[in-house]
């Protein structure tokens, strides 16, 4: 018997909701407290941000597209740059990293204005499916090193055999859960398995429980205005196409998991322009730029609950947890080891969606046009190639995506003028002749 789908509007019962929230949460804690640890700043009012995010996401896109909004990894090269020309983290310079989140936010909602008024059919014509299908897989393959890391698993002759430990009893109770579980433990076997990852850490005296001995049962986020400078906002300025590119590409695979064109219902424009109005209210207030998130993707493709309800739910949590210091600094203390090993399942399933695009949309490689755009957009993804346009790097999935618009925008205008190679052969196996 197939597991139950919660599709998006299902609102689960209670006793359910509460535990697949708690899920979504621990899933993308591990990630998105990373980011305000490299500016110097407390993860509570990230908390905060995000789940208000997410909520002000699932509002505007009409409870219609399942999101997490967590801390984005984009904006880090160009931030701690500004930062550096501005004082440092000691000396306020995040404010001024601040004003380009601000900016960069407000632009992109300018740009999704742009998509309400001309549509996005012509991401049909720049990223057909040979072209999607990579540039959705390397979402998660390219993220595949980052889970080993995290795991410890890639310090050579360093590994601590305790780390292998904790991250295959995590790795193993996920898959084995995934596959032998039944009724309500079968949704929730990443939760399951951060439980038994976590209880494993302590056994092998991993976890330091010194942040929550000492830090207070209640503590307030901290707050702070931006300030703008000409400098800091056209530093920031390029990470608006890699943002864009990446909000594409995970509202393509959410909603070929989920079953709908999320591109077209609720639109695109209406989930890029709460992407970004989200990341501009959370510069302003102290918070760093917020993003969909590709480990809650995972847990929807994994678990097939799809409910805005329990997405909202963890938005909730996340919102109340700012405020909770002694539980922050439980999850906070959750090792790398245990992440490492969820997110190599979760990373997993996200590139497979990927390959799912080209199954589904029946992509014919026996054109050459298709086994070319998908070869190179592969290749240019996970080879390390990057381009570095004014402090911004483009490389792995973004560059693919770049490199995929231009190669199927380029096939468009061979179609328009008759030029490939594949028409005539499709009129010949059809027994007509071309016109010229």
């Amino acid at each position: 018997m197939r597991k139950k789908i919660f599709q998006v509007n299902e609102r689960p019962p209670l006793g359910q909701a509460i535990p697949l929230s708690i899920q979504h949460l621990f899933a993308m804690f591990g990630a998105s407290v990373v980011v305000p640890a490299s500016f110097g700043i407390n993860p509570a009012i990230v908390l905060l941000m995000n789940g208000i995010g997410t909520l002000f996401f699932i509002l505007v896109t009409k409870a219609k597209s399942p999101a997490y909004l967590g801390s984005s990894f984009a904006f880090i090269g160009p931030a701690l740059i500004v930062i550096s020309k501005h004082g440092g983290i000691e000396g306020g310079g995040f404010a001024y990293a601040q004003g380009g989140f601000v900016m960069v936010g407000l632009l992109g909602c300018v740009l999704a204005l742009i998509v309400w008024k001309f549509g996005s059919r012509w991401i049909d014509i720049v990223l057909p499916p040979a072209a999607m299908g990579p540039v959705v897989a390397l979402i998660g393959l390219e993220l595949a090193g980052s889970a080993a890391e995290n795991g410890g698993l890639l310090r050579g002759n360093l590994v601590d055999p305790k780390d292998v430990v904790v991250f295959i009893v995590t790795l193993g109770v996920a898959v084995l859960g995934s596959v032998l579980f039944r009724r309500f433990f079968s949704v929730i076997p990443i939760l399951i398995a951060i439980v038994v990852g976590y209880i494993t850490a302590c056994f092998c005296g991993m976890v330091d429980f010194t942040a929550f001995m000492e830090t207070g049962f209640f503590a307030l986020p901290h707050f702070q205005l931006p300030k703008f400078s000409v400098n800091a906002i056209t530093t920031m300025l390029p990470v608006l196409l890699v943002i864009t590119s990446e909000h594409i590409g995970h509202q393509i695979v959410t909603g070929k998991i989920i079953g709908r064109d999320l591109l077209r219902d609720p639109g695109l424009h209406r989930s890029l322009f709460a992407d970004n109005f989200s990341t501009a209210v959370s510069g302003f207030v102290g918070s760093v730029p917020t993003t969909t998130y590709g480990e809650n993707i995972g847990v929807m493709a994994m678990t097939r609950v799809y409910s805005v309800w329990v997405i909202g739910g963890a938005a909730v949590l996340s919102v109340l947890l700012a405020f909770c210091g002694k539980f922050a600094a439980l999850i906070m203390g959750i090792p790398g080891p245990v992440m490492g090993g969820i997110s190599i399942l979760l990373y997993g399933m996200i590139g497979a969606s990927g390959l799912r695009i080209l199954v589904d949309s029946k992509v014919d490689f026996s054109r050459n046009r298709n086994i070319v755009m998908t070869a190179v957009v592969f290749v240019v993804g996970l080879s390390g190639i990057s381009i570095t346009i004014d402090h911004i790097q483009l490389t792995g999935m973004v560059l693919a995506c770049v490199v995929g618009m231009a190669m199927g925008l380029l096939f468009y205008l061979f179609d328009r003028f008759h030029l490939t190679n594949d028409q005539a052969e499709t009129a010949a196996d059809n027994g007509t002749e071309e016109t010229p």
